[in-house]
């Protein structure tokens, strides 16, 4: 087919290489512009956008497609398709109107629950036992088009968000090539009233480690905002993210050490795995307690 391609993250470019290697025509590629990073604060591409020159397709990166010209563009590519999978800009209905076969999105999650903004972190934050990815038939809502193909898949329970964030690109790659190539003969399942939820923007005020909180709460919280914006507990005035745990046996009061890294909670304990210094790099909990002296209770 002839698409477009709308992404910005590391998560939209392992989407880009499938279709590009399942041979489907990339007529342009959509992504966010350029951004000050680095000390420098020079401009830098994002992923995608570094990965569409690679391989060589044209790239657009609008402010907005608001307006007439930026609609008119979009049309003039002559789509089949869209495939939208982490753009960042919402869709005019002039845009989600001009491929000849609509625009498919790629969602992180088992719609209708945590449409939104960040539902990996909220599945792993929840406790969820399974997440997936949804291909969605693109509406005005946000995240409330019809379902074309769906793939689940169990979350484990030492996964990160940055773990499961790899599977799910993965997944959603192999799953938009399936819908791409069946297109025509699936059947588009209205989302449920029942079971909506939404995946809120993560705020950082979320990520201070409270103890007296039950250590399944805690250890999700650990796994679920890793690698960002990192939980964190604060040794000796400094503040150290911890980004991987496991629950662990212990009765003590909240806070309490209990051996290496392994601390009391409200109810039972977690044992950090790995834990990151301020301005240095994530280590193993055992390296990291070589050159940093836990509290008898943090």
């Amino acid at each position: 087919m002839r698409l477009i391609f709308m992404g910005t993250p590391d998560f939209s470019v392992p989407v880009l290489d499938a279709l590009v290697a399942a041979g489907h025509e990339v007529a342009c590629v959509y992504c966010q512009p350029p951004r000050p990073a680095g000390r420098g604060k020079k401009e830098r591409p994002t992923p995608v956008h570094a990965r569409a020159q690679a391989l060589g397709l044209p790239v657009r990166h609008p402010v907005s497609l608001k307006s007439d010209a930026a609609q008119a563009e979009f049309a003039a590519l002559n789509a089949d398709v869209a495939v939208v999978v982490a753009y960042g800009l919402i869709l005019p209905q002039a845009v989600l109107d001009a491929p000849a076969k609509g625009c498919l999105n790629i969602h992180a999650s088992l719609l209708p629950r945590w449409r939104g903004a960040a539902p990996i972190h909220r599945a792993i934050l929840a406790g969820d036992a399974e997440t997936g990815v949804c291909i969605m038939q693109m509406d005005a809502g946000l995240d409330t088009g019809p379902v074309l193909l769906r793939r689940e898949t169990p979350i484990d329970p030492l996964e990160t968000t940055a773990d499961l964030h790899d599977r799910l690109s993965d997944l959603g790659a192999r799953a938009i090539v399936d819908a791409l190539a069946t297109l025509d003969t699936l059947r588009p399942a209205p989302q449920p009233e029942a079971g909506v939820t939404y995946a809120k923007k993560i705020d950082k005020a979320e990520a201070k480690i409270d103890w007296s909180r039950p250590a399944a709460v805690v250890d999700r919280q650990i796994r679920g905002l890793s690698p960002f914006p990192g939980a964190w507990t604060e040794v000796a005035g400094e503040r150290i993210k911890l980004m991987r745990s496991k629950l662990a046996q212990g009765d003590a009061p909240a806070g309490t050490v209990l051996s290496g890294f392994t601390i009391a909670c409200g109810d039972g304990a977690v044992d950090v795995l790995s834990a990151q210094r301020e301005g240095k790099r994530a280590m193993d909990a055992s390296d990291i307690l070589r050159g940093l002296t836990l509290p008898e209770r943090l």
